[in-house]
């Protein structure tokens, strides 16, 4: 059965590499600095739209931040509606009730402002609202028949990288599970990159969103599916990350490095769109989905243990990437070797865990089960991981591993 599940793996990573190089490249138009906002409102206007509805989240109502957005689209004459009800990990009903307010309210376009949360949900309720289908029905990749409502993203945090993306996930409120969409339909037309949205961000929050962004980049580039273009995108980020996390970290006020991390973000987020993620990934979503872990923090966890593992596959691309960020020299496996001590490294910088408080024993075997299932048929890595390969690498992401 083991070899039958390469087999069918391998299969899917010789596809996944041919349908990379066959989706639209495509990005969106996209505003950049600190009049990004006033610039996407002002081409919104020039759409025709009337009326967006604003997804976001309660947190950044309170903080002002939607109330930047509201007058710079009061200023171009567009009218707006605010739904503040996503929370991390939006849900099937937040997303229902995101499009009841939608049709309520007679908005002919949606316009994300917040982290990957408000962005999911806004994907979403804009390919609901023009395909007469539930979510369900829209599970999986390229289901989203007709083209979504006007769709507009302002990002408040740099590490998802969904304003350039065409992926959303949502969960389902009572199982917890995680729904995957993949369409290029679900791509933003446009997105404002605007680093003063992102100075009050607290630092914890700095470091797991830009650890999401490196991660993106890492798992894009090591990915049998990666192309040279996906690469020149993934290095870029990967550049950016290591030269400004640091400094937008302990410095949150530094606006040009958190234009920078924006950047990142979203040359990540155009990289791994085409090329998909990997076990980092598959992990991650188990520790969010049981433990309520923040993506971006799960996923920085994961990273070192994941690449220490795939290491010896991935050595050239990790090597290469050693010598982007200063630290080339000596033979591949050392440069290797390197790359994935800058990351630890980094996360020490930025205090980073390397191990998941939350993480149980008894859980293990099933989070290995249903991470080697999500990657399966889903991620092109470049070392296959069996169950038993992954239950080893969640021993070592234990905060208290067994005494030998």
């Amino acid at each position: 059965m083991d070899s039958i599940k390469r087999f069918l793996h391998q299969a899917y990573v010789a596809i996944g590499k041919v349908v990379a190089k066959l989706l639209p490249d495509r990005v969106p138009v996209t505003f950049v600095g600190a009049t990004a906002v006033s610039e996407l409102c002002t081409s919104v206007a020039g759409f025709g739209i009337g009326k967006l509805l604003i997804v976001t989240d309660a947190v950044l109502v309170q903080a002002g931040i939607v109330a930047r957005v509201t007058a710079a689209l009061d200023a171009v004459g567009v009218g707006w509606s605010i739904y503040s009800g996503v929370t991390p990990d939006p849900t099937f009903d937040q997303v229902e009730a995101g499009l009841s307010q939608l049709e309520a309210e007679k908005c002919d376009g949606v316009l994300a402002v917040g982290g990957g949360s408000p962005m999911d949900a806004a994907k979403m309720i804009a390919a609901l609202a023009t395909n007469g289908r539930p979510l369900a029905k829209l599970e999986g990749m390229l289901k989203v028949r007709k083209a979504p409502l006007s769709l507009f993203a302002i990002p408040t945090t740099a590490g998802t990288g969904s304003e350039a993306t065409v992926a959303a996930v949502v969960s389902d409120p009572v199982s917890h599970a995680k729904k995957f969409y993949l369409d290029p339909k679900l791509m933003p037309s446009m997105a404002a990159l605007d680093p003063t949205l992102m100075t009050g961000l607290p630092p914890a929050v700095t470091a797991a969103t830009g650890m999401d962004a490196l991660t993106h980049a890492v798992e894009s580039f090591i990915a049998r599916s990666s192309t040279p273009q996906t690469e020149a995108y993934a290095r870029i980020a990967v550049r950016l990350v290591f030269e400004n996390l640091p400094r937008a970290y302990e410095h949150g006020d530094d606006l040009a490095a958190r234009q920078a991390m924006a950047m990142a973000s979203y040359y990540a987020g155009i990289a791994f769109t085409r090329t998909s993620v990997g076990y980092v990934h598959a992990i991650a979503h188990n520790f969010g989905a049981l433990y309520r872990t923040p993506h971006g923090l799960a996923n920085a966890i994961a990273l070192p243990h994941v690449l220490e593992y795939s290491k010896r596959e991935a050595r050239p691309q990790l090597a290469r990437l050693a010598d982007l960020i200063g630290r080339g020299g000596g033979s591949e496996a050392d440069r290797a070797d390197r790359f994935i001590a800058s990351v630890r490294e980094l996360m020490a910088r930025i205090d980073i865990p390397y191990t998941l408080a939350a993480l149980r024993r008894e859980d293990i075997a099933v989070i290995a089960e249903r991470a080697c299932a999500e990657a399966f048929l889903n991620y092109p890595v470049p070392r296959y991981m069996e169950r038993r390969d992954c239950e080893a690498v969640l021993q070592r992401i234990l905060a208290q591993p067994a005494v030998v």
